[in-house]
């Protein structure tokens, strides 16, 4: 004969621990005690602070304007990070660096497209002078060894 259950019930019942939600990002515009403005997503951190979070617009009384995704208060994923001097960053970022697959546009409109790594032009990639002559090749911070240069006949 089989042995007859001796537990209840209630034992059977899982212990079901509620998973924290954060809540939905607020969207509205914040001005920094430093004077620069955000006009996006944000949560409030546990501490009160406000966090970017989503997509928004962060513009420095310097006038650098970063356009994109935000997570952690901090520039991540894609966007654009127009400098005062002109110069221009379209691309991916990390933790606030220009990092992953990107376009750096100077003011003189000479540009690199390609790989960056924490604010570096590291990896495959290819500047375009101010003349549309074009080198492509790996690239190492400042040094780029073996660039190829590509001549265009029209």
């Amino acid at each position: 004969m089989p042995a007859e259950s001796t537990e209840s019930d209630t034992s059977d019942k899982k212990d079901k621990k509620k998973e924290e939600v954060p809540p939905p990002p607020t969207k509205g515009v914040y001005i920094f005690p430093n004077g620069d403005k955000y006009d996006g997503e944000y949560q409030h951190g546990s501490d009160g602070s406000l966090e970017r979070n989503g997509y928004g617009v962060h513009t420095t009384t310097e006038g650098a304007v970063y356009e994109g995704e935000w997570k952690g208060d901090k520039m991540n994923g894609r966007g654009k990070l127009a400098h005062p001097s002109g110069a221009l960053y379209e691309g991916e970022f990390v933790n606030n660096q220009f990092h992953g697959q990107g376009k750096y546009t100077w003011k003189n409109n000479s540009f690199y497209e390609g790989q960056f790594k924490e604010n570096k032009m590291e990896g495959t990639g290819q500047f375009t002078d101010t003349e549309g002559q074009m080198w492509t090749g790996t690239f190492r911070y400042k040094a780029a060894p073996g660039l190829r240069f590509e001549l265009k006949m029209n």
